[in-house]
């Protein structure tokens, strides 16, 4: 027993080392939340919680007015993020998994063209294509609203692709077997299709809500009003031009908040994030 927790010894020690060389840095802005803005400029800081940790998080969520700079309370923000996040992840899986079903079970004129249509769209990322997205949306009056927020963004070829492959995995006795039972394309999705696919759904949903929580530049287009703004947004416009005016242990604690949904997402869904990236036996 002692030799084999010896051998696992260096891998380890490298783990830690690895957790600990990514942790630090969250670490420093959680201990910045808790001090005030002077102490951080003149690099006084130390390596203890302070004693403004009540102060800067009730201001940061209620009015964010800092010493130097003027933000917007990070509440609403941190709506506006979760709003859009689930719109986005959901929104992708829902058109995913219909898109990916008829691709792989159904037979129709062009199905395969356009399946690498779908799939030729993973090469334009969205800085490639946001100049005609955002004017269809201005076209469409969808400027600084929630549906111009979301809507552009739920398109996902990789969603598509995954469980088109997950699909194709399926044997064709169940096909054959909800023929016989009278079952229909909607039955057979919803009763057999939909429940195979439950890790990948979770592992899917995880790591779309985690892209549409970062999301910065189409959110800064297509917002105009303080009301729409995301939280990425509101810390980006707390910045200053230079260090000595900007209230770092404000935007330190905005920062630990914005951190708090998908964190949790991750720590809830782990075990079922881990299935759908690992499992490959249905």
């Amino acid at each position: 027993m002692i030799a084999k927790y010896t051998r696992n010894l260096p891998v380890h020690l490298v783990l830690i080392a690895a957790v600990i060389v990514f942790a630090f840095p969250v670490y420093l802005a959680f201990i910045g939340s808790t001090w005030d803005a002077g102490t951080i400029s003149r690099g006084d800081m130390p390596l203890t919680p302070g004693p403004d940790f009540v102060e800067n998080y009730t201001n940061i969520l209620t009015s964010a007015q800092g010493v130097r700079t003027k933000g917007i309370a990070v509440l609403p923000l941190l709506w506006n993020s979760l709003q859009m996040a689930l719109a986005i992840a959901i929104g992708k899986i829902v058109i995913s998994i219909l898109s990916a079903y008829a691709i792989a079970f159904f037979k129709f004129p062009f199905r395969m063209f356009f399946f690498v249509l779908i799939f030729v769209t993973l090469m334009l990322p969205i800085e490639v294509r946001i100049a005609p997205t955002y004017k269809v949306m201005s076209d469409l009056n969808l400027i600084n609203t929630f549906a111009g927020l979301t809507i552009p963004l739920m398109a996902s070829a990789t969603g598509t692709l995954l469980f088109r492959q997950f699909f194709l995995t399926i044997p064709d006795e169940f096909v054959e077997a909800a023929k016989i039972d009278g079952a229909g394309p909607l039955r057979f999705f919803w009763s057999i299709a939909l429940p195979l696919s439950r890790t990948n759904i979770a592992a899917l949903f995880v790591i779309l809500f985690i892209y549409g929580w970062n999301q910065y530049l189409w959110p800064l287009l297509v917002t105009t009003g303080r009301e729409m703004e995301t939280i990425v947004i509101g810390i980006v416009k707390m910045l200053s031009t230079g260090d000595a005016n900007t209230d770092w242990n404000l935007i330190m604690s905005g920062t630990m908040l914005a951190l708090i949904p998908p964190v949790a997402i991750v720590i809830l869904m782990q075990q079922w994030f881990v299935k759908g990236l690992v499992q490959t036996e249905k």
